[in-house]
């Protein structure tokens, strides 16, 4: 299955060996991954990875029923096994060993236990029907303090850089807001292991354990439980692409190209338009897929088979265990295509209802993720298999299209005429259920603004970002109104929530720790949300829309259609009251005589002339 690479990778290899284990030792296996698995699964073939010192030298055998050790691989370091096991469906529950024996006949034995699959809720994904909720663990509440020291970490909340101490127990602690607010389903950014100051999640360092600072692995699977009896969804971020430079491999690398060029450092170009341009460089392509995202995050070969096997088994043991219910993919266009595809393909086979959200960041059209949606007809070269990707177009452009006056052109729309246009690029997309919309997020720019004055800007963005085409996202703080630029840097962006951690002045997660336009702003979203959930119009419906023209008061007009039910939108993008003749919205408004805007249950007449306030919102359920 895998071939020495080179007599160098060897000698290095050797070295690595004779520097770490030239000593006696007393644990003749440190690291078995997965630490257990499953009987039953649709994938018969399991890979287990063993570390532990000269391991290679010894032989590998196993007797339990339904279990055959089909294949044990080497590699030129002698520190690793990698041992293939067909699981039939003959096997049961149970705890198989393995017998190690070494050349002058010794040998000792090490268990692995088997499990009957989880009958619990989970897997379930994610559907139009969700709003996603992303959380900075280590921003949003600090639930337990006796955590923040472990492994060396520093807790200080006066560096935006460093780690200020929010867990899992103190997501927990507050999911009665969460709900209440009316959000579905919880992002969390990455909580496996990571090196003791890195907050943010991307610089994994043991891809089958929880982070400390965060809680255990039982607290993980206790606050997925949790969520689920609320009836709501979590979907949890995972990094595939890179691990941490602090990862436990990276001492003692498995093979000579377990990274990308040759486990050297070489940075990525960024420039991910590479992967898509029919006209790119057989060299650009690669400088942008396997180089490094940085020295701290060595980028992983995942067209090296047992690099392969061994993220696509963890990402299935993730699901198993914990029961999540979706995923978001990290850099998901930086992945080796192909690797990329097959996991998207396996992970599914195993959970048909299952969501993957891949991390498809392009800042200038719609043509770059559609491209690598499941079923894209832009891409000729293969099918990625990904069912959802993420909207960062709508994302760069909405922040102004909100601000701006309407003043559309040929050449360069503005204003609401963007968001138009942009709706409109959808003929790109192979499914436009399935594609993540947001506003913000941990990585751009808050959407509200240090310059907005009233909420008139927030309520239009919220509003359609609730009632568009896709599956929204929203990061915390959004809803009350959190304000930082991307020149701030992301520590400002990731800010803590009030009330959250020992010591605060206030709390946000009460009503009467919120400010009176904080408590606006919240009541808002909370009013759309809500009603969100039962309008089958806006979770499951087509959408109708119609250009923002001068000569019709630059409002933005569109509806959400299933069946018999009908939602209309309306944004005044002008800075001045408008009179729609409502004749032109016919195609969506026969048969209706009225609205009910659903934030503040006016009743609206469809007849004749409707009065829209500058730069006013209505959301109407018709009737």
């Amino acid at each position: 299955m895998y071939k020495t690479k080179t007599l160098f990778s060897a000698f290095l290899a050797f070295l690595l060996s004779w520097n770490l284990f030239s000593a006696p030792a007393d644990e003749p296996i440190r690291q078995m991954d997965p630490p257990f698995w499953w009987v039953g699964m649709e994938n018969p073939t399991l890979q287990v990875l063993v570390y532990g010192p000269d391991i290679a030298s010894r032989e590998v055998s196993v007797s339990y029923p339904g279990v055959t050790l089909r294949e044990t691989v080497r590699t030129e370091n002698p520190n690793y096994l990698f041992l293939y096991l067909d699981i039939t469906p003959a096997a049961k529950p149970g705890t198989l060993r393995f017998v190690f024996r070494s050349r002058d006949g010794k040998s000792f034995r090490q268990s692995f236990e088997l499990r009957e699959r989880s009958r619990k809720a989970g897997a379930q994904g994610f559907t139009p029907a969700d709003v996603l909720y992303l959380i900075t663990p280590d921003r949003f509440a600090d639930g337990d303090p006796s955590n923040n020291t472990l492994e060396g970490a520093r807790v200080d909340r006066s560096r935006s850089g460093g780690r200020h101490g929010g867990d899992i127990k103190g997501v927990l602690d507050h999911l009665d807001y969460i709900e209440e607010l009316g959000m579905t389903t919880l992002w969390l950014n990455p909580v496996q292991k990571n090196g003791p100051n890195t907050y943010h999640g991307y610089s994994i360092t043991d891809y089958y354990d929880i982070d400390p600072r965060y809680g255990t692995m039982e607290e993980y699977v206790d606050f997925v439980d949790r969520v689920h009896v609320r009836g709501m969804k979590v979907v949890m971020d995972m990094i595939l692409n890179h691990c941490g430079g602090s990862h436990w491999w990276m001492s003692d690398l498995p093979t000579g190209d377990w990274l990308n060029f040759d486990n050297s450092f070489v940075p990525t170009s960024h420039n991910k338009w590479t992967m898509v341009d029919p006209h790119a460089a057989p060299s650009e392509r690669r400088l942008f897929n396997d180089g490094w995202f940085n020295r701290g995050m060595p980028d992983l070969n995942q067209r090296n088979p047992l690099v392969a096997d061994y993220l696509i088994q963890n990402t299935l043991w993730w699901i198993e265990y914990a029961r999540i219910d979706g995923i978001r993919q990290d850099t998901y266009s930086y992945m080796d295509p192909d690797f990329a595809a097959r996991w998207c393909r396996e992970v599914m086979a195993e959970y048909p209802e299952f969501n993957i959200a891949g991390e498809t960041w392009y800042p200038d059209g719609s043509a770059f993720p559609a491209w690598w949606q499941a079923g894209s007809p832009l891409n000729r070269a293969y099918d990625s298999c990904l069912k959802t990707v993420m909207d960062f177009n709508l994302a760069f452009l909405a922040p102004d299209a909100f601000t701006q006056p309407n003043e559309p052109s040929d050449f360069n729309p503005a204003g609401l005429f963007r968001i138009y246009v942009s709706m409109a690029n959808d003929v790109v997309y192979a499914d436009l259920d399935n594609i993540l919309v947001f506003l913000d997020n941990h990585d751009l720019g808050r959407f509200s603004r240090k310059e907005d004055v009233g909420l008139d800007r927030y309520k239009q963005g919220i509003a359609f970002l609730l009632t568009t085409r896709g599956i929204p996202q929203i990061y915390y703080g959004t809803e009350l109104l959190f304000k930082a630029t991307k020149e701030q840097g992301d520590g400002v962006i990731r800010t803590d929530m009030p009330g959250g951690f020992p010591g605060d002045d206030r709390s946000v997660f009460t009503r009467e720790g919120r400010t009176e336009e904080e408590n606006e702003a919240w009541d808002y979203m909370r009013k759309l949300l809500q009603w969100r959930k039962s309008s089958e119009a806006v979770t499951g419906g087509r959408m109708i829309q119609y250009a923002p023209l001068h000569e019709y008061g630059d409002c933005y007009v569109y509806a959400r259609i299933r069946g018999d039910k009908t939602v209309l939108v309306i944004l005044n993008g002008a800075d001045k009251d408008a009179e729609l003749d409502m004749s032109r919205y016919s195609d969506v408004t026969a048969g209706f005589r009225a609205g009910r805007d659903v934030t503040t249950d006016a009743v609206l007449d469809l007849a004749g002339k409707l009065h829209v306030p500058a730069r006013g919102t209505y959301v109407l359920d018709l009737f």
